[in-house]
């Protein structure tokens, strides 16, 4: 019965006074003393067989601890998780109240907390041993295993205040240290702690050097998986610079070829703005040095950039440097506004032109090339185009010097040579003769000559005159557009007389003749930067002569319109607007002079504006005015 108790017993794993509660039952059943002896002797091997089977599941539970560490070094690849596992598992396996591990920072000569379970001191979890300092600075150091029972009563380790004031706030009184070991060089420490004193047996430290073996190891797995996925990325940036610096080889490849096709075609700037915007994949516009487009392509089309001075500082910039340069962004810019570079169309010191690219993406250096490349293209275009415009502009200036000069030495051959320029001498011309204050001449003439050809017309020199002979019969309007247009392109104030219309060699030649004296009257009166003919020159035009038809003229163009309605209507605006006159624009006494009221007067001068404009008043349009009622008077009293 007691053997089968026993058995029973250790099946049942029950504790060590179950086993002693079946002696002292057998002894209170009178049991002899002989079966009792051997009851005691059986009670010994089935304590020491209890014992043992205890030692085997502790060494099981060790093994299976060991076993998944192991598994966990193969299927983690964050080293964290696998620290964080084994610190955990030795805590769970020695029985400790916390368990820590540190690594070792050879660059500073000190060991530093990596990972803790069951740590309550935040002091302790930040702490830092230098070498040789405390239980773990001595294992960090020397590589050896080191545990005491009690800490602070251990004279054998170096004690500091701030490593015992933290050690202290963790109440720890028992370590066991072990070293992280790897190749013979030491990684850090793996210990265990306990609040109260304690030894610890050879086993125990023995399962300690495993787990720390394994976290060794770990700490090396990570290492080497963190260089393999470092050189994977190198080798991915290596490959993608690879691959960029070849798609940008042919990207550029590909702008030169449909570049040079452009010239070899004959293209101008606008085909070359084409090119670059499909390549560059952005808004591209080609500007004259004055900032004006000369063509432009979008893809897609994009809102204002930076500001015309930030650009105009890029372009400067760009001028000097040669290469391409970013326009500064606005202050208040958001990362959708679009970003400008610009660079510069020059040969020698002489800008010719500008490209601007305008897109929200980065310029890479390659873009940068093209776009550079582009401004080379662009130059040569133009420097082709001024060149040609020239070439024609002397052309067309030495058939308008030689027709002023001599209309009658050969007509035929002069319509002939206009011909050619699609200009039609038979046709009526508007001549203007143009003074353009600040500017230098020959740029005076270039763009004259070029405004006169955009219009199917002539433009040059003659006689120190700047002279376009302008298709078209309304040379007031002629003149005001010429000013305007020169005045923009000189960024000057120019000063217009014209003339017309006049047609064939003879006609232009009056033309020009008076349209000269006109501009001579304009600059004789001070009235820089007007544009008048003959008939905007009010009383003024008399003293380019012309007689009674320019007195008929002049009294057309300014009382003209009063002289009909009082002879439609029989009304008297014409004594009205006199007497108001002569009394000093008063409303009052030209009534009592007219023997009508006032009211009658005020009612007459507003009729008096709406049919000679509301500036009829103005000194310069009073003048003409009174002295126009003058000739007319005496015009009638003559005819009287």
């Amino acid at each position: 019965m007691a053997v089968r108790s026993f058995v029973e017993l250790l099946y049942e794993e029950a504790p060590p006074e179950a086993f002693e509660e079946e002696v002292r039952r057998a002894q209170e059943a009178g049991v002899d003393d002989e079966a009792l002896r051997a009851l005691r002797a059986e009670l010994a091997v089935a304590l020491r067989v209890r014992e043992q089977m205890s030692r085997q599941r502790q060494r099981e539970a060790e093994l299976s601890a060991l076993y998944e560490t192991a598994n966990d070094l193969t299927a983690l690849r964050d080293v964290d998780a696998v620290l964080t596992a084994i610190v955990r598992r030795a805590r769970q396996l020695l029985g400790a109240d916390l368990t820590y591990l540190s690594l070792n920072d050879p660059d500073r000569g000190q060991s530093f907390m990596r990972m803790t379970d069951g740590s309550v001191s935040a002091k302790f979890r930040k702490l830092r041993l230098p070498f040789g300092t405390g239980l773990l600075g001595l294992v960090a150091q020397t590589g050896a295993p080191y545990f005491t029972d009690d800490y602070f009563a251990d004279r054998r380790f170096l004690h500091r205040d701030y490593i015992d004031e933290a050690v202290a706030e963790e109440g720890i009184r028992a370590i066991l240290g072990v070293p992280l070991l790897l190749g013979g060089r030491v990684l850090g420490a793996l210990l265990a702690g306990n609040r109260s004193a304690r030894p610890f047996p050879p086993g125990e430290v023995a399962l300690l050097g495993s787990l720390a073996a394994h976290a060794a190891i770990a700490l090396e797995n990570a290492r080497l998986f963190e260089e393999t996925q470092a050189a994977v990325r190198d080798l991915d940036a290596a490959n993608a610079t690879i691959r960029a610096h070849s798609e940008a080889v042919e990207l550029a490849a590909s702008a030169h070829d449909r570049l040079a096709d452009v010239v070899l075609h004959g293209g101008g700037v606008d085909a070359v703005a084409a090119v670059l915007a499909d390549v560059l994949g952005g808004q591209v516009s080609v500007r004259d040095p004055d900032g004006r487009p000369l063509a432009g392509h979008a893809r897609p089309a994009l809102p204002p950039g930076p500001a015309p001075a930030a650009l105009e500082d890029a372009i400067g910039e760009a001028r000097r440097s040669g290469r391409t340069v970013e326009a500064a962004a606005e202050r208040h810019a958001t990362p959708s506004t679009p970003r400008q570079w610009v660079a510069a169309a020059v040969a020698g010191d002489d800008l010719l032109g500008t490209l601007v690219l305008c897109r929200q993406a980065d310029l890479a250096e390659a873009d940068r090339r093209i776009l550079e490349r582009g401004a080379l293209v662009t130059a040569l275009l133009l420097l082709f185009q001024r060149s040609v415009a020239e070439a024609e502009d002397r052309v067309r200036g030495e058939l308008l010097d030689d027709l002023l000069s001599d209309p009658h030495r050969d007509p035929a051959t002069l319509r002939e040579r206009a011909r050619r320029h699609r200009t039609d001498l038979a046709a009526d011309h508007v001549v203007v003769v143009v003074r353009a204050e600040d500017a230098e001449r020959h740029r005076t003439v270039a763009a004259a000559s070029r405004l006169a050809a955009t219009r199917g017309g002539l433009g040059g020199l003659h006689d120190a005159d700047v002279v376009l002979a302008i298709p078209g019969k309304d040379a007031a309007a002629v003149a005001r557009s010429i000013r305007d247009r020169l005045a923009d392109l000189l960024d000057t104030t120019v000063t217009v007389g014209a003339a017309g219309p006049g047609s064939g060699p003879d006609g232009i030649v009056a033309a020009y003749r008076a349209a000269r004296q006109c501009l001579a009257v304009l600059l004789a009166l001070g009235r820089h930067g007007a544009a008048a003919d003959a008939a905007g020159l009010g009383f003024t035009r008399l003293l380019l002569g012309g007689g009674a038809a320019e007195i008929e003229g002049f009294l057309r163009m300014t009382i003209g319109p009063l002289l009909e309605y009082d002879d439609r209507r029989g009304t008297d605006l014409v004594g009205t607007v006199e007497a108001w006159f002569a009394e000093g624009g008063s409303p009052g006494r030209a009534g009592e002079r007219l023997h009508i009221h006032p009211n009658t007067v005020a009612q007459r001068l507003e009729r008096v504006t709406v049919l000679l404009g509301g500036d009829w008043r103005t000194p310069e349009r009073a003048l003409d005015v009174q002295l126009a009622l003058r000739l007319w008077r005496l015009q009638s009293a003559k005819a009287w």
